[in-house]
């Protein structure tokens, strides 16, 4: 009738177009926002401000975190074939270096004259305890005697066994030189020795000793008078595997004095091959492995941010004993290797992890923060609906009108 007909003109031709989008609108799952959650508030702006705060907070957290790593410890049997371990040492003994014997007998039943390949120097007893007086005023050096226990000591061992210390400790002490001694004074007694360096010897279970001449051994020298006999010693350093100097081993700078001539110092060394690495233990394992016919601490080729080493747990046992030709006075370290491999790592995880914790962790604060903010809305609304029925009502519903009172 209108006409619209006789042009092929029809209702649906105004309509929305059927189309794939269409059809995907009534396929929305994904429910809309009420108008009233996106309407301003003050309290709104309050918690976005508060929930942005803790997302900053869990971002750092998170990134910190990621940054520093993580350090576990790898335990397996040790791989290949070890022959030698090298010994470090640096002591000063109270007696003349002339009277005493250095030596080094092994399970595999070699003799090791240390006495030859250390090197000593004669020096002062109380020039030493003087040195040792001011660095412990300086709190340079945390000095103990094995009787007494020290919490900063014991504090400061527990930060060299964690990779990133020890790895930062070698990379600021690059020298693994043994440090000079102090001068001797004018007027000083020489009555002690230094005794330090280091030597090979057999990875096998050992006894490393220091005793007098004439005792212990067959010695071509006179037979020492006992009443020269002074075994009080400070051990400076004693480690075993690579020279690393700054790192601080249980019997690393440890007095010990007495007054008895016939004296016997024994200390019992569990020794366990370290490996600190920087990055994928999988990679270090790898190496050992292809290299397991070497010994670990004569590696050429290492992967990088990697020490190899050793430590050592130590108990002590000191006594006097009695004066005949079966008793053998001195200071004895008796050692024994275990057959194990500690591998301790600090490892990252990837990049992509990080990104889903952060994900996780923003998507959480989000829903929770959202969750918090209606339930407190709701509480308020709630809180103040009591509040008004509470109220004592002045409308003209409560009582008479004015105008009844006027009539």
């Amino acid at each position: 009738m209108n006409g619209f007909g006789a042009h092929g003109l029809d209702e649906d031709a105004f309509g929305e177009k059927r189309s794939l989008t269409a059809g995907l609108k009534t396929f929305d799952a994904f429910p809309k926002t009420k108008p009233s959650y996106i309407s301003p508030t003050r309290r709104g702006g309050q918690w976005t401000v508060v929930i942005l705060i803790i997302c900053t907070i869990l971002t750092i957290s998170e990134l910190r975190a990621w940054l520093r790593g993580t350090e576990n410890q790898h335990f397996s049997v040790e791989k290949g074939v070890s022959r030698e371990l090298q010994l470090n040492l640096d002591i000063v003994v109270r007696m003349e270096c002339n009277d005493l014997r250095v030596n080094v007998q092994d399970a595999a039943g070699d003799r090791i004259l240390a006495g030859e390949m250390l090197r000593k120097e004669p020096t002062s007893w109380q020039l030493w305890m003087d040195k040792v007086n001011r660095e412990i005023a300086a709190g340079v050096h945390e000095y103990q005697t094995l009787n007494e226990e020290d919490t900063r000591r014991l504090l400061a061992q527990e930060e060299d066994v964690h990779v990133r210390h020890v790895l930062g400790e070698v990379r600021r002490n690059p020298r693994r030189k043994f440090p000079r001694g102090p001068a001797l004074r004018r007027g000083d007694a020489v009555d002690s020795c230094r005794i330090y360096g280091s030597l090979e010897g057999n990875k096998v279970q050992g006894d490393f000793h220091i005793t007098a001449r004439g005792h212990g051994y067959q010695d071509l020298g006179a037979h020492l008078d006992h009443k020269a006999f002074n075994f009080s010693h400070m051990i400076t350093e004693l480690s075993f595997g690579p020279h690393y100097p700054s790192l601080l081993n249980p019997l690393d700078k440890t007095i010990s004095t007495t007054d008895t001539h016939y004296y016997k110092y024994q200390y019992f060394l569990n020794i366990v091959p370290t490996i600190y690495s920087k990055g994928n233990p999988g990679v270090v394992d790898k190496y050992v492995t292809a290299t397991a016919a070497t010994d670990l601490t004569t590696m050429k080729k290492k992967p990088k941010n990697t020490i190899f080493t050793n430590q050592y747990s130590a108990t002590s046992q000191s006594h006097p004993i009695p004066e005949n030709p079966y008793n053998v006075p001195g200071i004895f370290f008796k050692y024994n290797i275990e057959p194990i491999l500690l591998i301790v790592s600090e490892e990252r995880g990837s990049f992509l992890a990080l990104l889903v914790r952060l994900v996780n962790v923003i998507s959480g604060v989000l829903v929770t923060g959202g969750w918090l903010f209606q339930l407190s809305g709701w509480a308020v609304e709630v809180l103040n609906r009591r509040r008004g029925r509470g109220r004592k009502s002045e409308g003209v519903l409560n009582g008479r009108s004015g105008l009844e009172d006027d009539e």
